[in-house]
């Protein structure tokens, strides 16, 4: 473990500036004041926290890692001049009850919350989801299992977690795209692009901000949620007009729900007394939908209160793993920050980091002279068109991360540590992941019998994704840096990226309000169609 530099006068002004400064305020996991959900949203304010813990005399270990804090400005909120749903609205409320009804699911066998559940990270914990045809509809999480034994949907699921802090695009790729990508918008300001509309051509119809476009295309993948039968051969809005009607009522959907009590919800969370034709439309089944993820915050995390003044919020290896993580190389450290960067840790930019391509791919990479299949995944490229963002994918957010494995855009580590040993050496990782058979770790493909042989073209596919990196590393344009990290690093590293968690996440009780779960709640279950989930050993999430 390598000793990071200080500069001991600096660090004497900065203490000396700590003990005659108020230490910034916490955060709340939404904010504090309840609004009326039809009038303009209330701007997110930090509420007053507790007198931070901060010891008479600061460590030297601290002193470097406040030093850190003041010169790069970690300590800025992520909430700050942000709108966020309150999760006691109505309109979060309906959009919960959405987010868990099997209504949405073409054939009724899936919800939104199939690969997003609150008590899994907001995410599935699945290396690639499970859509449509699980064995078991209602059994989510590791247990839930395709019909064909192998999922079908080829990236892992992004948590839901912290939706409202983005403010660029949504997805691996970023389909979902602001064009504008003002600060603090969640791409409210600007045109959103969608994949219904021309690259940098602004979807007319995307909504008001990133996740309310966002909640328009689950519900139109055959693997994800529409199945190959409802609506087959018909066009997204042909989905979503159906869809609609079934919620409402009305039309094509009319009768497909035995008990349907959507009406009232809707008229409650929207205030109106239109008809359901006039008020159960797609664009406000959307709407809901994301203010019930956008008001998904949780960022108090240990790192959170070390940030809000509480030295002793983290553990010496945590500290550690921050000054390595924020450090760059030539400073010590490991220059995770290089990308993982900001409130959200995310520049929500693209970047080649060569994680192992596993799965069905999406179509790409064929090459019949080579005989390798079309199983690979060009990420941004698919977007833009343009070569140069082969294999670039959005930089994911760090908070939460413990909680969201597996981790890459195929969910290809099952570890923390793997992912952070893979930044030592791309190349290395990626021959030894698929000399071990490490896809055949993974918990979603360990009891295959002939795991081996699935998707055989993954080495030459992610190993074309390394010498991408490594001709970007050539050329200059990628910011993934040269590091060396021996194990001790890589502990205090992992023990870092472990701190960012918020413990409310962990906990059922204090996740019960993001929960749909009680089957005689018209608020929880006006159709019948409530996914009351369970893990694979039949628990309740």
């Amino acid at each position: 473990m390598r000793t990071l530099p200080i500069n001991r006068k600096t660090v004497a002004s900065l203490f000396t500036s700590l003990l005659l400064t108020a230490c910034g305020s916490g955060e709340s996991n939404t904010s504090s004041t309840t609004h009326d959900p039809t009038e303009n949203p209330v701007e997110a304010s930090d509420p007053q926290t507790p007198d931070p813990q901060t010891p008479a005399v600061l460590t030297a270990l601290d002193q470097q890692l406040q030093l850190l804090i003041s010169q790069q400005d970690l300590s800025r909120s992520p909430i700050a001049n942000r709108s966020i749903p309150d999760i006691e609205s109505d309109m979060a409320q309906l959009g919960k009850a959405l987010f868990f009804s099997k209504s949405l699911g073409g054939d009724f066998d899936s919800a939104c919350v199939t690969c997003h559940h609150p008590m899994l990270g907001g995410t599935d914990q699945l290396s690639l989801p499970v859509g449509v045809g699980a064995v078991s509809p209602d059994v989510l999480g590791p247990g839930r299992v395709h019909h064909s034994g192998l999922p079908e949907v080829p990236r892992n699921s992004p948590t839901v977690f912290n939706v409202a802090l983005w403010d660029n695009s949504l997805f691996w790729d970023s389909r979902v795209e602001s064009l504008g990508k003002e600060t603090n918008a969640n791409g409210a300001v600007s045109g959103i692009r969608t994949p219904d509309s021309a690259y940098l051509q602004a979807d007319a119809n995307a909504g008001g901000n990133l996740a309310a476009a966002q909640a328009r295309f689950p519900v139109t993948s055959a693997e994800e949620m529409r199945g190959t039968t409802f609506e087959s051969g018909n066009d997204n809005n042909s989905v979503r007009d159906h869809l609609a009607a079934r919620i409402g009522n009305y039309g094509d959907g009319q009768g497909e729900l035995a008990r349907n009590e959507w009406l009232a919800l809707f008229q409650q969370a929207f205030a109106q007394t239109a008809s359901a034709e006039n008020l159960i439309t797609f664009d406000n089944i959307a709407f809901a939908i994301g203010e019930y993820e956008r008001s998904m915050v949780f960022i108090n995390s240990p790192w959170r209160n070390y940030l809000d003044g509480d030295t002793s919020a983290l553990s010496d290896a945590e500290k550690r793993g921050a000054l390595l993580f924020f450090n760059t190389p030539q400073q010590g450290g490991a220059g995770c920050s290089a990308c993982h960067n900001g409130p959200l840790l995310s520049d929500e930019q693209h970047h080649t980091v060569a994680f192992p391509q596993i799965g069905p791919g999406k179509g790409d990479g064929a090459n019949s002279v080579s005989n390798i299949n079309n199983s690979d995944d060009f990420g941004r490229e698919r977007e833009t068109g343009n070569t140069a963002d082969r294999y670039r994918f959005r930089t994911p957010s760090l908070l939460n991360i413990a909680q969201t494995a597996p981790y890459g855009h195929a969910g290809s580590y099952a570890t923390l540590e793997q992912v952070v040993r893979h930044y030592v050496n791309p190349r290395a990782a990626i021959d030894s992941y698929f000399r071990n058979n490490r896809q055949c770790d993974l918990q979603q493909f360990r009891d295959i019998n002939d795991c081996r042989t699935l998707y055989l073209q993954s080495l030459n596919h992610s190993l074309a994704a390394a010498d991408k990196l490594d001709t970007e590393r050539r050329n200059g344009t990628s910011r993934l840096p040269g590091i060396r990290l021996d194990n001790q690093d890589v502990s205090d590293l992992v023990a870092f990226l472990e701190a960012l968690t918020d413990p409310c996440i962990e906990d059922r009780e204090c996740m019960e309000d993001w929960i749909a779960d009680d089957a005689n709640n018209i608020a929880d279950n006006p159709d019948d169609q409530l996914l009351i989930a369970r893990d694979g050993n039949n628990n309740l999430l």
